[in-house]
């Protein structure tokens, strides 16, 4: 970055044209007066490693990380804060002193998101029935362990839910699809973790009823922002966090160490969001 320039920021993935990041970040920087930017940058798997190493020389000062370059930016940079340590994974980077730090902004997103839309949804710590088991997975599990839960995680391959659980310890399982009605009458929390339900994938097809309807259910997905699942678990009255809640809040800590002010999440910026998707859709 030239000396004196305004900051620039990037969110680096493979295919990331649907994004909301950038609409989402300049919404603060223009209503924080700040002077920087944040764009997208498409990378492949193949030339993630060099332009990633490379960030300052193409003049930013940091960036996010996305699919499917999670891992590896958790391999290559040169310090990993405890977040990232514990989840195996970085989605935000920057710089201290001339190190590439990798953080993990998504326990703090899931957790946030939680806290704000269902305030006391870890009021009585119990079992959390996670479906799927890559992608954010691992950082829901290490924000549930936070708080005190037990985790059942439950994916298609039984294999990837198995290392998840390994990760962890004792205090989360891994289970085949068959057990998932079985899970559901001892759950407190179901979060659907995967990409089943989103705009272009295959539903997410469940059956709720077993659910305690004093349970919460929350979908990471925010394409379309009311999901069957969540549509399916208001009709029973349960309380429900959307996948929209955890995108801000997310973003938020990560901001803040790119441009050194914390953003707020507030109303506007959710609705801006919600008719961006809607227009989209």
């Amino acid at each position: 970055m030239t000396i004196g320039s305004p900051p620039r920021v990037c969110l680096m993935g493979h295919h990331v044209a649907y994004s909301r990041s950038p609409l989402l970040h300049d919404y603060w920087l223009r209503t924080m007066h700040i002077a920087g930017s944040y764009g997208l940058v498409d990378v492949a798997p193949e030339d993630f490693p060099r332009f990633f190493r490379d960030l300052a020389v193409h003049g930013y000062v940091g960036a996010n990380v996305t699919k499917p370059h999670k891992s590896a930016a958790f391999r290559l940079v040169d310090r990993r804060h405890p977040a990232a340590d514990a989840v195996g994974a970085v989605n935000t980077v920057w710089y201290e002193g001339g190190c590439l730090v990798g953080g993990n902004t998504d326990v703090n997103g899931y957790l946030a998101s939680l806290d704000h839309q269902v305030p006391d949804w870890d009021a009585s710590p119990g079992y959390a029935v996670l479906i799927g088991a890559g992608g954010a997975a691992s950082s829901i599990v290490h924000g549930l362990l936070s708080r005190g839960m037990r985790v059942a995680v439950v994916n298609r391959t039984l294999a990837n839910a198995d290392a998840l659980a390994r990760r962890f310890g004792s205090r989360v399982s891994a289970h085949a699809w068959t057990e998932l009605s079985r899970l559901l009458a001892e759950a407190v929390l179901l979060t659907n973790a995967s990409l089943l339900g989103a705009s272009g994938q295959p539903p997410l097809d469940i059956d709720i009823s077993p659910l305690d309807r004093r349970a919460v259910v929350c979908d990471i997905v925010y394409v379309p922002l009311v999901t069957a699942l969540l549509r399916a678990a208001e009709k029973r009255g349960h309380r429900v966090a959307d996948g929209l809640g955890m995108l801000m809040h997310q973003a938020a800590p990560a901001f803040a160490k790119w441009f050194g002010v914390t953003p707020t999440v507030t109303p506007e910026l959710r609705l801006i969001l919600e008719a961006d998707i809607r227009a989209s859709i």
